[in-house]
């Protein structure tokens, strides 16, 4: 197994990528520590990973919230005896988030909030239990549209995932000697109730649709096998990386047949 004896720490725990990368880590070996706002879901997915012989917990956290964040790294060491393994992946994505006239201030600052200032305070707070644990591998999820504009505007998501994207560079350089590996997942489009909410009519789904040379969006599943790696010594010299897993469409744009 890729993560025995490794203790990993996922935000957006309950669903979507989180959800499939805390599963597909448990089957690894990983003792996990499963994080999100949603209570419910979170220990339903602690009692799965339970029931097929696997190690986790939760821990309540909004990433938003420093207290928050340093209290999720508290739990980790103190129930797993370390951190080796920071995957912060958690991200809102708001459907009035359009052009940069239309979207509202509130929108902005809540969307950069989570996603830019949430992967932050991860690190601020992770970055030192790694160090107490000899090294480990940083994970944050940015997005395709990091890379590229979208074809439908969502000007705040964008920004945040951008920040992100920056953020990796510097912490990756400035942490590589230290054994600590930092890496961008850039997913491309995928069929996850987050982005279904916002590609809420067929017109939206095709806008993206055509853009992607595969022609599907892709599997939250699909993204948990490139955190694997990047969590695993199999990306032992892989640091500061933009690792798109897009179907191809930061690679080609591609138009109606």
């Amino acid at each position: 197994m890729r993560l025995q004896e490794k203790t990993a720490l996922i935000t957006g725990a309950s669903s979507g990528i989180g959800k499939e990368t805390a599963l597909l880590f448990a089957k690894e070996g990983a003792r996990v520590v499963a994080v999100d706002i949603n209570d419910e879901a979170g220990n339903q997915l602690v009692e799965l990973i339970r029931s097929q012989g696997g190690k986790a917990i939760y821990a309540h956290a909004d990433i938003s919230q420093s207290e928050d964040c340093r209290g999720m790294i508290h739990v980790a060491e103190k129930t797993f005896g370390g951190l080796d393994i920071l995957f912060n992946n958690a991200g809102i994505m708001h459907s009035e988030d359009t052009d940069a006239v239309k979207t509202s201030e509130e929108v902005w600052e809540s969307t950069l909030s989570i996603n830019l200032k949430g992967v932050f305070l991860g690190c601020k707070f992770g970055i030192p239990a790694l160090r107490r644990a000899g090294g480990g591998s940083i994970i944050n999820t940015a997005s395709f549209v990091a890379l590229l504009g979208a074809a439908t505007p969502q000007v705040a998501y964008t920004a945040s995932k951008g920040g992100v994207l920056a953020l990796t560079r510097e912490l990756a350089v400035v942490h590589a000697r230290e054994n600590i590996r930092v890496n961008a997942l850039c997913p491309g489009p995928l069929k996850t109730e987050m982005l279904m909410k916002f590609l809420n009519t067929e017109e939206k789904k095709q806008r993206r649709l055509v853009h992607i040379p595969t022609g599907r969006f892709g599997e939250a599943s699909e993204m948990a096998k490139a955190a694997l790696f990047l969590a695993s010594d199999d990306s032992s010299y892989v640091t500061g990386t933009e690792f798109t897993v897009d179907g191809g469409i930061t690679a080609a744009y591609v138009t109606p047949e």
